[in-house]
């Protein structure tokens, strides 16, 4: 197949010589010059974007049905007032201001604030919105390899692996999980604009290049890795280091993309190329982290030490390789073992990845694509690997939405290489795709159907785990709301049985308890909750409350002025103040 670079006798890139009849674009006047079956490439591309569409619908369209759960989508969107105001002025600077949740991320945020605007608070709407955006990245991934390598089945096998793998249901069926995949559709776009820079560099493309990226990163910083992963593109597949080995697996040539030995890159100006793409990461980063320490997100090392994230960062490294290969006993949270994590773990996987980080450095020279695949699984799950503890768990399914596409790489590309010279390639490699595709639709399918209300997600949740407080606490919340107290403190006495240190548990089990009057009890468990956490304003409110209808006002008064200094606006806190205060009779302070 001839090389596609641009030559003087092709006239310019968006058409031919003037005067001249219109010309088809450039990708398009590609396929029609240099491919006999152009026509037939262009049916294979929308076949497999068709095919794309077909499937994740066909797994994720019950989530219509589904309702929001207890586990962020209330802090995210049902109990959030500035977000079911919908779209408004306010709310777009609230947007960009607020470090609410521990993240900035203000598109993810106008994002729920748009679906408020159109659907109001019925879940419906805002789950299809996420299904659509997955879609979409899907699409986006198939065409974006399909261009940087110019493999049509290869590109598709890899996109469908991403679109139905049970591990990113996660991602796609949890509402408040919108940055997952409102980021990816941006870290899509600014690999596509990228490759397009490279075809023909320019300053206006280059800006395009800036501009996906920072809307990605304003919906969710996971895309602080994406300028190390476009030099590991530059290395392979758009192999602007060095000329192209013969031995690499593409099956047909990428657009454009051909590189020969008059056109080597060095790789200092490649890092330098990507300057700004990095600035804005370490930037990113300075703001994430001041926000998740302002919201109180991030473990210190007293409570989790360094060891301890390095060890269950091994462990996860290879425990999500594991559910990638055998995606079953998926949960929500995933609790972490503390110093309950056995040393032989950690030891065992620390040396499984240096093994395989050894291979595919050996076989570099003759499939590139397997160094660059494990390297984009390595270095895009580094931020949420636990060195910077946020949260309590130990691992989560979110976490692999863009990581596994760096090991569908490795598998499909090798699996293509591995059979190349067998008779019966086609048909293997045809039925091996279709059981595989067959059974991530079944096992995505099965993962989605748990998504349908919280209590569903967390009973699922305590079935594939063990010692999971934070499930048992969750789904105590769940029941707690359907009135089935008896039930709901049987819950929060599990969870703080497993973590006796567990503030938000003894709050809740104190709710419980004095709605099912037991006020002493009640009492009981809110000034335990404030011994382990002294700032914690609901439990404050809470024992005023407890405190008023034992008749001890004044001790009442003050534990609702305290919790009107950690949390100012809270209404509720302020009417119950004014109330006390109007039953002492002291009615200016209450009014």
């Amino acid at each position: 197949t001839p090389s596609l670079q641009p030559t003087a006798a092709r006239g310019k890139e968006y058409g031919g010589p003037s005067g001249g009849s219109p010309k088809p674009g450039p990708l398009v006047a590609d396929y029609l010059r240099h491919y006999p079956q152009g026509i037939e490439i262009m049916r294979s591309e929308a076949c497999i974007c068709l095919i794309l569409i077909t499937a994740v619908l066909l797994v994720y369209w019950q989530v219509g049905d589904h309702e929001f759960v207890n586990y962020d989508d209330n802090v995210y969107i049902t109990d959030n007032a500035q977000v079911q105001k919908g779209l408004t002025s306010k709310g777009i600077i609230w947007a960009f201001t607020t470090s609410h949740t521990g993240n900035w991320h203000p598109l993810t945020w106008i994002s729920h604030m748009l679906d408020c605007e159109f659907y109001g608070l019925n879940p419906k709407g805002h789950h299809l919105t996420n299904v659509l955006f997955h879609a979409a990245n899907a699409i986006l991934l198939f065409v974006v390899l399909r261009w940087m390598t110019g493999a049509i089945w290869r590109s598709g096998l890899v996109a469908a692996l991403f679109a139905l793998h049970p591990l990113h249901v996660e991602s796609v069926a949890w509402a408040a999980e919108r940055k997952d995949v409102l980021s990816t559709f941006f870290w899509m776009l600014t690999m596509m604009a990228y490759v397009y820079y490279v075809k023909r560099p320019g300053t206006r493309r280059y800006l395009l290049v800036l501009v996906c990226f920072s809307l990605g990163l304003m919906a969710k910083p996971m895309l602080v890795t994406l300028p190390f992963v476009l030099l590991l593109l530059d290395y392979w597949p758009l192999n602007r280091f060095q000329p192209r080995v013969t031995t690499d697996s593409v099956v047909d040539q990428p657009l454009g993309f051909r590189s020969s030995g008059d056109d080597k890159l060095p790789i200092l100006k490649a890092v330098l190329e990507k300057t700004p793409l990095f600035l804005m990461s370490l930037l990113s980063c300075l703001v994430t982290v001041i926000a998740q320490q302002k919201a109180g997100a991030v473990s210190t090392l007293e409570i989790v030490p360094f060891k301890l994230r390095i060890a269950n960062g091994l462990v996860s490294f290879v425990a999500y390789m594991g559910k990638m290969v055998w995606p079953l006993d998926l949960a929500v949270f995933y609790p972490h073992p503390g110093s309950e994590l056995q040393i032989w773990k950690p030891v065992a996987a620390g040396l499984f990845l240096l093994i395989v980080s050894t291979v595919a450095l050996r076989v570099a020279h003759r499939c590139r694509y397997v160094l660059v695949g494990w390297l984009w699984y390595l270095g895009t799950l580094v931020p949420v690997i636990g060195l910077v503890q946020v949260g309590e768990q130990a691992m989560a399914d979110r976490y692999t939405y863009v990581p596994l596409i760096g090991l569908f790489i490795v598998v499909v590309w090798g699996f293509a290489d591995l059979v190349k010279g067998w008779r019966s390639r086609r048909w293997v490699v045809s039925i091996t795709a279709a059981v595989t595709v067959l059974a991530l639709i079944a096992g995505s399918w099965l993962q989605v159907g748990h998504w349908k209300d919280s209590i569903k997600l967390f009973k699922h949740a305590l079935a594939v785990t063990s010692n999971n407080y934070v499930a048992h606490y969750t789904l105590g919340n769940a029941l707690a709301l359907q009135a089935n107290l008896a039930e709901a403190v049987s819950h929060y006495n599990k969870a703080l049985q497993i973590n006796p240190n567990f503030a938000e548990a003894h709050n809740n089990l104190g709710n419980a308890l004095a709605l099912q009057g037991n006020l002493a009890g009640a009492v009981s468990h809110y000034n335990k909750a404030l011994q382990i956490k002294p700032d914690h304003a609901e439990a404050h409110r809470n024992l005023a409350v407890g405190l008023d209808r034992q008749g001890k006002h004044q001790e009442a008064i003050q534990h609702y002025v305290e919790a009107l200094r950690i949390s100012p606006d809270d209404a509720q806190s302020h009417n119950n103040l004014g109330v006390a205060l109007a039953e002492q009779g002291r009615f200016k302070e209450a009014v």
